[in-house]
């Protein structure tokens, strides 16, 4: 798996993440998820609420990418890796317990990225390279 650094991890903390699924169609769905969050050196995950196309997407077996950036500073990540939806098991049970400490809603789900390669993003000619690889 591939690791995700202490900087990593602080840009991913203090900047908007986006996903994207594919459907059973092929039609690309991208959306914001404030929830992501790093789970360990090698796992980011996020609170699915809304249980929407996304989901769908995942039950039926989409790849998810992650990816974060920072407009001002021109900087970003892409994640891409092996995803593991966790219901009733102790990552989920945590996760709600975190839910309701911070007020938000009861997550269907915790999709979970086994992160196999992460990308750079930032502006320049190093955007898109591999800089991390299972």
């Amino acid at each position: 798996m591939a690791v995700i650094t202490p900087e990593i991890k602080e840009f991913i903390q203090n900047n908007l993440g986006w996903i994207t699924t594919i459907s059973k169609d092929g039609e690309l769905d991208l959306g914001p998820k404030m929830s992501l969050f790093v789970l360990d050196d090698t796992h980011i995950a996020y609170h699915e609420r809304t249980a929407g196309q996304h989901y769908e997407n995942l039950k039926n077996g989409s790849p998810l990418v992650i990816a974060f950036a920072n407009l001002e500073k021109k900087q970003g990540y892409r994640f891409r890796g092996n995803v593991v939806l966790h219901v009733d098991d102790d990552i989920y049970n945590e996760q709600v317990k975190v839910a309701e400490e911070k007020g938000t809603k009861k997550p269907a789900v915790i999709p979970v990225l086994e992160v196999t390669e992460i990308q750079n993003l930032a502006s320049g000619p190093t955007a898109g390279k591999t800089i991390a690889k299972d």
